[in-house]
């Protein structure tokens, strides 16, 4: 049928052309900008999805950031202790150089004070200037605060806790084994009554420091003779105190790696003598006695480490101090004499208020992406603890100088500063490689993996694209023929009007 006023082949025709150009704009959006889906239209569904999947991103490469930036400021923390750590090295050769006193001038102990005096002002200006962005990283301002603290602790170390905003935690030991020296009593009737003026007492003491022989006369006092053992207590890690009609020896530290062993060289046809082993407390030693003649290998007594529970937590133990190490708090503490030697009860150490370096390295901003880490404040006066006294005390003009001060003393705060430094840098170093690298070698496999999860949906496939773009262009091209010989089709109706 052959119409004028009404062409439906060519509104077929523009109806077809209209669907092959949106076909063809749609193809060339999609290779222009490469993404699949550029609005809600294009794949509702998909695009809920990808958005979903560039939240997370986000949040990840965020926490990559964070991460990056944690081992930034350890880092610089890092590098002032390593600086600490050499001062106190060139501390240490300086008081066992000034423990040489026949050898060494007033004057020179004096220039060897001077050094360490100059040390001692260095590290406290490290410890002061040490910074990120203007954060002190060495002074105390990142250590955790704490209030609240029992008279039964004697010392404590917060390496981690997790608090949320706001929260603080309570710290409560159960001590459910005492803390013990090793023991043993000697009994000697009183002083030596020895088979003749000839005849000697000879023994050997022994502990974790070391050992010692020692020989005695007849008539020689029990005041004498632990006098005497005291003398070497440093060296052998064993003390002496006169108790009754004999004498106790006690290693001078608590715990299972302390010991005490007496051995019989010659016994002098001492009458009566007996050593007594402990019964599994120090404070009981007349579980198996010994008599001198009967010693014929070395009797020996151990310590005990005190057992504690943390928080419900089963510490590890190593004499006084008990430490527990989980996700939620990481610390070490240590009782005092009187307590730590009693067993079996509750005490509430302390609160920790807040405090530490905290640092969020995860995507979820919740405590369980979140890591914190104690920075100690390492000035002088800080370093070396309460028992031994602190490394200020070798400043001029305190007990511990390298003129006229305890040189003995001096060397002990210097190695425990050593430590508690190294033990420091220790934490550093473990928390970077264990927790910041793991964590940025995870986080870059998540991010990898949402990458290439969002890419499938949301990105362009070139090859498929491209083959529908020749499509669309070849149909847009036909469509556009077609219509054009649509539009000439009512032409033919001219031929009938002759």
């Amino acid at each position: 049928m052959s119409r004028i006023n009404t062409n439906v082949t060519s509104l077929l025709s523009q109806r077809i052309l209209k669907q092959n150009n949106s076909s063809l704009n749609q193809s060339l959006e999609r290779l222009s900008t490469g993404l699949a889906i550029n609005r809600g239209a294009d794949d509702p569904a998909g695009l809920i999805a990808s958005e979903n999947l560039r939240s997370e991103k986000a949040s990840i490469e965020a926490a990559i950031g964070n991460a990056e930036r944690a081992d930034q400021v350890m880092n610089i923390a890092e590098g002032g202790l390593q600086e600490v750590s050499s001062l106190l090295l060139e501390v240490q050769s300086l008081v066992g150089e000034s423990a040489n006193d026949a050898g060494l001038s007033k004057e020179e102990k004096a220039a060897n004070q001077l050094q360490v005096d100059s040390i001692l002002q260095t590290i406290d200006r490290i410890a002061s200037s040490t910074s990120f962005q203007g954060a002190k990283l060495l002074n105390g301002t990142f250590d955790f605060t704490v209030s609240g603290q029992a008279s039964e602790v004697s010392d404590y170390q917060i390496n981690a806790t997790k608090l949320s905003y706001g929260e603080t935690r309570d710290v409560e030991i159960v001590v459910t084994a005492s803390a013990q020296h090793a023991g043993l009593f000697v009994s000697t009737n009183g002083a030596l009554d020895l088979t003749n003026a000839t005849s000697t007492l000879t023994f050997e003491i022994a502990g974790s420091k070391g050992s010692r022989e020692f020989s005695f006369a007849s008539g020689t006092t029990l005041a004498s003779i632990t006098e005497a053992i005291n003398t070497f207590k440093e060296t052998t890690g064993v003390s002496a105190a006169v108790s009754g009609t004999g004498f106790s020896i006690k290693s001078t530290e608590y715990g299972s790696n302390e010991f005490v062993s007496f051995d019989i060289i010659n016994q002098g046809g001492q009458a009566g003598a007996v050593v007594s082993l402990s019964a599994g407390n120090e404070n009981d030693l007349s579980s198996t006695n010994t008599t001198f003649a009967n010693v014929t290998s070395p009797i020996r007594d151990a310590g005990q480490d005190v057992g504690a529970i943390i928080n419900g937590i089963a510490a590890t133990s190593d004499g006084r101090t008990a430490r527990i190490a989980t996700d939620f708090l990481d610390m070490e503490i240590e009782l005092d004499g009187a307590s730590g030697s009693n067993a079996l009860q509750t005490i509430s150490a302390f609160t920790i208020t807040g405090g530490g370096a905290k640092f969020n390295l995860g995507p979820s901003v919740d405590i369980n992406n979140q890591v914190s880490i104690g920075l100690g404040n390492v000035a002088s006066r800080k370093l070396g603890n309460v028992n031994i006294g602190y490394l200020d005390d070798l400043g001029s003009g305190n007990s511990s100088n390298l003129v006229d001060g305890n040189l003995e003393s001096a060397q002990k705060i210097v190695n425990a500063a050593i430590s508690q430094v190294s033990s420091l840098r220790g934490k550093i170093g473990a928390f970077q490689s264990n927790v910041v690298g793991t964590t940025m070698r995870s986080l870059g496999i998540a991010l990898e993996n949402t990458s290439a999860a969002e890419s499938s949906i949301r990105d362009t496939d070139f090859a498929s694209e491209t083959a529908s773009l020749t499509r669309a262009q070849i149909l847009s091209q036909a469509s556009t023929n077609i219509l054009s010989m649509a539009n000439s089709q009512p032409q033919s109706a001219l031929a009938l009007l002759g």
